[in-house]
């Protein structure tokens, strides 16, 4: 049976998955609209490549499909499983990166917005990004899902397969780095001393 889609966007996402095991798409739809744009978005912080990180979040959510229906409720969250999925194969990805050979680069990203704010804003995201980029994997993976995604230490911790303490403390030095390497550029990136940004 096919619940209507209404009903289901307030359905967690642990019944949702079940419910997608036992047949309904309605489900898998209100899942996948509900996980893949938070997934896309740490995959593309994590590889700086937004083609990339589309097949990341395609394979992450294939491989819950797969496993739908021999998910035991209450053994793990939904959430931290597919996160720890991405993750992984973010790690992966970036791995295989490293010994490919130098001029294999990635593209330039191009974002033209066409108001003087938008180009701030391109420039200051542009900034972060590729300082994230500068940062040790672990470091920030940690950084994108605790300030850029909202999740807490303890989901973290257990994405990443390690203690909260092991997280706060990569976080916190994620955040020293990205301090210390944007800090030259305040006035630059349209900051000034009242803004205190």
């Amino acid at each position: 049976m096919t619940m209507p889609f209404d009903t289901l966007t307030a359905a967690s996402d642990e019944a949702l998955l079940v419910l997608y095991a036992n047949g309904d798409p309605v489900a898998a739809r209100a899942l996948a609209d509900r996980l893949v744009p938070r997934l896309l978005r740490f995959a593309t912080r994590m590889l700086n490549d937004a083609t990339e990180a589309e097949d990341v979040a395609q394979e992450a959510m294939l491989r819950l499909w797969r496993i739908a229906p021999e998910w035991r409720t209450g053994e793990a969250k939904v959430s931290t499983w597919i996160w720890r999925v991405v993750a992984n194969l973010c790690t992966d990805r970036l791995r295989k990166r490293r010994t490919v050979a130098l001029d294999a680069g990635p593209e330039p990203e191009d974002g033209a917005p066409s108001a003087l704010a938008g180009l701030i804003e391109s420039d200051r995201a542009a900034a972060l990004e590729a300082a994230l980029t500068a940062l040790p994997d672990r470091q920030r993976q940690a950084v994108v899902l605790r300030h850029l995604e909202g999740l807490t230490n303890p989901e973290i911790a257990e994405i990443m397969q390690i203690g909260v303490e092991a997280v706060e403390s990569l976080t916190a030095r994620g955040k020293r780095a990205l301090s210390a390497m944007l800090a030259g550029r305040k006035a630059e990136l349209g900051y000034d001393a009242e803004d205190g940004g």
